[in-house]
C-alpha cells in the first residue's frame, strides 16, 4: 500500500535558485555592457564595474552591521549595480554613482527587508533619485567615441531635430546612457532571458506594444519611439523584476500596458523627454492593487457576490 505524505508548502519544487536567475540576468546584460564599452570607451566600463562593486560592498557591510545572513553570493547586488551603471551617462561622476548605489541597496532594498521584500525596483528608484538630485550630470551626455570624443550633447529624445538614423538607433551610435543606446544588444539579452524561462514575455511585449500603438495613434514615429531612450532596457530588464511586478500573467499584462501608457504620456506631454523610469516606479507602487484584483479564485471557494 502506498503511503500518503502530507507536507507544508511549497509542493512544487525547482532546482532554479536566486543565484542562477541572477547569473542568467548578468549574462543577458553582457551584450549591453560590451556595446556600451565599445560605443563610449573604457570610462563607461569602469563606471559599470564600480557600481557593481559599490552595491556589493554596501550589502556586505549592511548585513555585517545588522548581523543578518550574508546575501552577497546570490548576485542580486551585482545585478542591481550593473543595471544602475548601465542607466548612467558615461561621464557621470563616480562619487555620485556611489550615492545612487547606496540608495538602491540600503534605502530601497535592505530597509524594506532585503531581496524579494522591496516595493520598487532598486536600480530604477536610484536612477530617479540621482535624476532629481543631480539633474545636470544625469542629462550631460557624451557622444560615441567613434564620432566625437567626450563632447557633451543631447539625446535623440531630448532633441527631436537631431534624430539619428534607424540603424544608428538600433546599433547605439548616438548619445545616451551607457546601456540604453544599443537596442540590438538589449533585444539579444531579452531574448536570452525569455529562452531561458527567466522572464515572462507578456510584460515586455505588452510594454513595447502599448508604446508602439500609442505612438501610432498620436502620429509619432513608432520605430523611433521604440528604439530611443531606455525603453528596451526597461521593458526587458526592469519591468520584469520578480519582486516588484505582478504574480499572474493577467497582472503582468496590465503592468506592461500601464508602463507603456505612462511612458508615452511623459514623453509626449511631460517635462522630461523620457518616462521609462517614472512609469515603472509608478506601476511598481500599484502592483499590490493589481494582484488583489486579478488573483485567481482559490480552488473550491465560491465567487464573492457583488456588493
Amino acid at each position: 500500500m502506498s503511503e500518503l505524505l502530507i507536507e507544508p508548502s511549497p509542493h512544487i519544487k525547482s532546482t532554479l535558485t536566486t543565484q542562477r536567475i541572477m547569473l542568467d540576468v548578468l549574462i543577458a546584460l553582457m551584450p549591453a555592457v560590451i556595446a556600451g564599452t565599445w560605443i563610449f570607451g573604457l570610462r563607461a566600463l569602469l563606471l559599470v564595474v564600480l557600481c557593481a562593486a559599490f552595491c556589493v560592498v554596501f550589502e556586505l557591510l549592511f548585513n555585517i552591521i545588522t548581523k543578518r545572513k550574508q546575501t552577497v553570493s546570490d548576485l542580486s547586488a551585482v545585478v542591481t549595480g550593473v543595471l544602475l551603471g548601465l542607466n548612467l551617462p558615461p561621464s557621470f561622476p563616480i562619487y555620485m554613482a556611489a550615492i545612487g548605489c547606496f540608495a538602491a541597496i540600503i534605502v530601497v532594498k535592505q530597509f524594506f527587508g532585503g531581496i524579494g521584500q522591496n516595493f520598487a525596483n532598486p536600480a530604477i528608484t536610484a536612477r530617479i533619485i540621482l535624476m532629481l538630485s543631480f539633474g545636470k550630470y544625469m542629462t550631460t551626455w557624451s557622444a560615441p567615441v567613434s564620432a566625437v570624443d567626450a563632447v557633451s550633447t543631447a539625446t535623440p529624445l531630448g532633441e527631436p531635430e537631431m534624430i539619428p538614423s534607424y540603424l544608428d538607433l538600433f546599433l547605439g551610435n548616438h548619445p545616451g546612457c551607457i546601456g540604453e543606446t544599443c537596442a540590438a544588444a538589449l533585444i539579444l539579452g531579452g531574448l536570452y532571458l525569455i529562452f531561458r524561462g527567466i522572464i515572462d514575455p507578456v510584460t515586455p511585449v505588452a510594454y513595447l506594444g502599448t508604446v508602439a500603438l500609442c505612438s501610432l495613434i498620436g502620429g509619432h514615429d513608432v520605430i523611433y519611439q521604440l528604439l530611443s531612450g531606455g525603453l528596451m532596457i526597461g521593458a526587458f530588464f526592469m519591468a520584469t523584476d520578480y519582486a516588484t511586478t505582478p504574480i499572474t500573467r493577467t497582472g503582468k499584462l496590465i503592468f506592461g500596458v500601464g508602463c507603456g501608457i505612462i511612458t508615452v504620456l511623459i514623453r509626449f506631454f511631460g517635462v522630461y523627454p523620457e518616462g521609462v523610469s517614472f512609469s515603472i516606479l509608478i506601476m511598481n507602487i500599484l502592483v499590490p492593487l493589481i494582484d488583489r484584483y486579478v488573483r485567481p479564485r482559490a480552488f473550491g471557494t465560491k465567487k464573492e457576490a457583488a456588493k
